[in-house]
């Protein structure tokens, strides 16, 4: 099944995708219409043109493949499922995400992975591979967030502030060195054997479906970060 978005109201698209019996869609000429694909399980959407805020917000399963950028808030609060942008996302990407995957082949914004938080087998994931701007995993809680920083010409391929408020879940950033101003409530380490086996599958995943040559992505080493043990936000979430 195949929508002409050009023009079309927002709501009235996201009707015609809630309703259709097809579960393969794509969406053409697509024009910042939100809320795409919101709380949608059991489809696939592939779309073409720059979708707007709120894509996938909610995604309950299904999949949803951007041909291009997207813009603010993509995945916000996803349960499960997963989100491929083949190119770049604005802010927020990620927030408050429980479970599912969301693949960046490009940069992402400020803020993203904000609260992002895990239970159980609900272990979301965060790949980008370019850059990721200031406040990158603010107040995560859980889940993975991994950064390649590929075609990055700085040291360490994230802004100002990463990792304020973190409190659970694990950070990789494949840089030179780590960003000066992390905050003390983050514990920083270069990824060893075993933190690189935990991720080999993500990797794999990621090249696969950008057409990545791994070999790249691993000729520069690994850093892993994660909260300490005296953070004082931890005991007030649950923890596995």
């Amino acid at each position: 099944m195949t929508i002409n978005a050009d023009n079309k109201y927002f709501k009235d698209l996201n009707d015609e995708v809630r309703t259709a019996r097809e579960t393969e869609i794509v969406i053409e000429n697509c024009r910042g219409q939100r809320y795409i694909g919101a709380g949608m399980a059991g489809k696939h959407l592939s779309i073409y043109g720059i979708p707007g805020n709120d894509l996938g917000c909610y995604l309950n399963g299904g999949t949803i493949a951007v041909n291009g950028n997207a813009q603010d808030a993509t995945g916000d609060t996803m349960n499960d499922g997963a989100i491929v942008i083949h190119g770049s996302s604005g802010d927020a990407t990620g927030y408050g995400m429980r479970g599912g995957k969301i693949l960046v082949k490009g940069n992402a914004g400020y803020r993203a992975g904000i609260h992002m938080k895990a239970y159980q087998t609900q272990q979301p994931l965060l790949m980008i591979g370019g850059e990721a701007g200031s406040f990158l995993g603010e107040y995560q809680a859980g889940g993975t967030i991994v950064v390649l920083g590929l075609n990055s010409k700085k040291k360490a391929p994230v802004g100002n502030l990463c990792g304020t408020g973190m409190h659970g879940g694990k950070m990789y950033l494949r840089a030179e060195e780590l960003p000066p101003d992390l905050p003390k409530q983050v514990e920083t380490r270069k990824a060893t054997a075993g933190d690189m086996a935990d991720i080999d599958a993500y990797l794999n995943d990621f090249c696969a479906t950008f057409g990545v040559d791994k070999a790249e992505v691993l000729s520069k080493p690994f850093f892993v970060l994660v909260p300490n043990t005296k953070n004082p936000y931890k005991s007030l979430y649950t923890v596995n």
